[in-house]
Order: C-alpha cells, then structure tokens, then sequence
C-alpha cells in the first residue's frame, strides 16, 4: 500500500471527533505537495506565488474537511477541484489594476459567455445595442462592462504555461482586452493626468462601488451622462499608458481588440 493511498484509507476509516481531525490534519500534511504544485503551476508569472499558495493549502483543508468517504474514495479527485476552484476565484478577485463592481465583473463573464453565440447568429461582430438587447441589459451598463476591461491586471491572465494561457484554463474569466500591456504601467502616472471630477467618479465608481445613479445624483449628470464619462475616463488612462509605454501595443492587443462588441 502506497503512502498516498494510506492517506486515503485513513481519511475514510476515521470516525467523528479526535481521530477524525487528526486524520484530517494526515491528510492535510501528505497532500500539501498537490496543493502547492497546483499554486505554482496556476500562478507562473502571475500573482505573488506565496498568495497563491497560501489559498491553495487553505483549500486543502477545506477539502480534507468536507471530504466524505462513503460519496468518493479517491481523495485526490476531490480535493484538486476544490483546490483549483479556490485558487481561479482568488485569481479573479485580484487581477484588476482597478476593481470593478462585483455585478460589472458578473457582466463581463455572462458577456463573454454570450458574445460568441451572437457573433453566430448575426454573421459578425455584434455591436453594442445589440449585445445589450441579447443580454437584455441597459446600453449604458453593457458598454461600461466592456470599457472597464481596461483595468485588468495585464499579465495575470496571459501567461503561457504548457502551450495554454491562463485565461484558457480559467474558463470563467473575462476576456483581457488589454493582455499586452507589462504589469509596470505605472498607472499611477495615468491617474495624474485626470482632472479632479474625473478623479472623483473613479474614485466613487471603482474604489467606493457607488452606482451610476448614485454618482449621477451627486455630480448632477444623467447615468448615461455618468456612463460615457466614465468611458472617456478609461480611455484616456488607456492613451496615457499607451503613449508612455508604445512598445506594448503589440499583437496580443490588438488580437483582443478585434473581439471587443463595435459601438454602433
């Protein structure tokens, strides 16, 4: 019997209480090996490798705690989703230069998941009103959900590992329209250049998570007002980095680009 399958019988054999736990803790010591091979190989170039693996041990207990023998009893087979699912949310949570609203990041999984349905009903790249009306979902809300993609970490999602990116083996994620650019955009000097309304409705839009129509109310605009403002803003940080860093402006982005929904 092999280490790895004494682990495994341990775990299924021990009943509630002390020798449970401390056969969860076995297991937990013997597969630490799986969870921090899973981090490394997820987080290459990427986030800091010591976050990473981190939340991956942490899955690990969670898997040696909620594992049930009697439903599976291959505890490998169990736990690497668990660990893997773990480690693509904290990758999606903490890939963004500016943090998006939680209901604008839901937007931009559901349009990707949409837009190449559409892009086969319609024959071509949908625009920006129709992928709206597909998704059933306000012009306004749809384009900041596209525009915003801008503020995505740059090479978190586009790092290449055994042929793959991890975009590709993280199947939920948003499409980075922006992978070319390098993670020392120094977007800090893009930000200077804003003029301090600009500042603020960034500021309450990304960083305190006020609604369009919250911010509107405030700044006296209409939330289509706040909408396109806000898409002027991104662009003009994207200008900004751009013009500094033109080296960067390379094949990927432009490959990305040319999936972006046209705006009619």
């Amino acid at each position: 019997m092999t280490q790895h399958r004494s682990a495994e019988v341990g775990t299924a054999t021990a009943p509630k209480g002390a020798l449970r736990t401390a056969t969860e803790e076995q297991a937990v010591h013997e597969y630490l090996p799986l969870a921090d091979g899973i981090a490394r190989q997820m987080g290459q170039h990427g986030p800091d490798l010591e976050d990473l693996i981190q939340v991956a041990r942490l899955a690990l207990v969670k898997a040696a705690r909620r594992f049930d023998p009697r439903l599976n009893s291959n505890f490998v087979a169990f736990a690497r989703p668990t660990i893997t699912g773990e480690l693509k949310r904290y990758l999606r949570d903490h890939s963004w230069v500016i943090q998006p609203p939680r209901e604008v990041q839901e937007l931009q999984i559901e349009i990707r998941r949409e837009h190449p349905l559409l892009c086969q009903v319609l024959g071509r790249e949908p625009r920006l009103h129709e992928l709206a009306a597909h998704l059933g979902q306000p012009i306004p809300r749809v384009a900041e959900a596209v525009v915003s993609q801008s503020g995505r970490h740059p090479d978190s999602l586009d790092v290449v590992h055994n042929g793959r990116t991890l975009e590709e083996q993280l199947p939920d994620a948003c499409n980075d329209e922006f992978a070319a650019l390098d993670d020392s955009l120094m977007l800090s000097g893009a930000l200077r250049q804003l003029d301090p309304d600009e500042k603020l409705m960034l500021r309450l839009r990304y960083f305190e998570d006020e609604s369009q129509q919250r911010i509107g109310e405030r700044m006296r605009m209409s939330q289509v007002q706040v909408s396109r403002a806000l898409a002027r803003i991104l662009q003009k940080l994207q200008r900004h980095i751009l013009a500094q860093f033109p080296h960067t402006a390379g094949e990927r982005g432009t490959r990305a680009r040319q999936h972006r929904p046209r705006v009619a």
